[in-house]
Formats: structure tokens, C-alpha cells, sequence
């Protein structure tokens, strides 16, 4: 059995110090630990600059946007209503308040979802399901 550093072509085995949590917050490399893994505020690097790790072989995909707009949602609008049953502010008060609220959530809240779920799936050495010709 090889362990998940083997498998993505590398030596080195995960940081020890970096949870999964840590390192997206951090935006760590899974293998290395080196702060590498963003290329923008949701933007994966290509490639680790550290250990060479290539970051676009992962698949991350759509669900962290997916659960994100909805939990985010949800949140944002259980606090307007409450917002506006207490204490009623104007229409462009509200607005003023909850679309970069909104906003910093989402981009917050989505690059620590896709950083541990590559993370995740470096560490579990999870990959795309494919059939053999065999």
C-alpha cells in the first residue's frame, strides 16, 4: 500500500502540522506545507512552486459554489429579515449592508471549501472513477 505523496508523484510526505481546515485557511500545499496552493482569492495555482505538486489534476468541482450559495443564503437571509423586524431600516440600508457581506462570505467561504477538499482528496489519494479495458 502507498501512501497518498506516492501516489501524486512526489517524495515528500503531507505536513504533519497542516490539517485540512489549516492548510486551506493558510492556503497550504498538501504535500509540502509551503503556502502555495491560491493564485488568486479562489483561484487554484497551477502547480505548487515548492514541490512541483499540480494542483490541476485535481477535480474539486462545483460543490463547494453549490452548498455555499445555499447555506450563505439561507444565513444572509434569516439575518436581513431579523434585521428589518427589529428595527426597519431603508431598502438601500439593507442593501448597503448585506451584498459585501454576502460577497466577502462567499469568496471567504469558498476558498477554504475547494482548499479542503483538495486537501482531502490529496491526503485520501481520491481520483475520477474509471472503467478498465480489461
Amino acid at each position: 500500500m502507498t501512501d497518498a505523496g506516492d501516489q501524486a508523484g512526489g517524495a515528500a510526505p503531507p505536513s504533519p502540522a497542516a490539517t485540512p481546515i489549516v492548510g486551506a485557511i493558510k492556503g497550504l500545499c498538501p504535500r509540502c506545507g509551503a503556502a502555495t496552493l491560491f493564485a488568486g482569492p479562489v483561484r487554484f495555482a497551477d502547480r505548487c512552486r515548492a514541490c512541483a505538486l499540480d494542483y490541476s489534476s485535481f477535480n474539486v468541482g462545483d460543490g463547494p459554489a453549490a452548498f455555499l450559495t445555499l447555506i450563505i443564503g439561507a444565513l444572509v437571509m434569516a439575518l436581513a429579515v431579523t434585521l428589518q423586524l427589529s428595527i426597519d431600516p431603508p431598502l438601500w440600508l439593507q442593501l448597503l449592508i448585506w451584498v459585501p457581506v454576502t460577497a466577502a462570505m462567499v469568496i471567504g467561504g469558498l476558498r477554504v471549501a475547494k482548499g479542503v477538499l483538495l486537501a482531502l482528496e490529496y491526503r485520501n489519494a481520491a481520483r475520477e472513477g474509471r472503467l478498465s479495458d480489461t
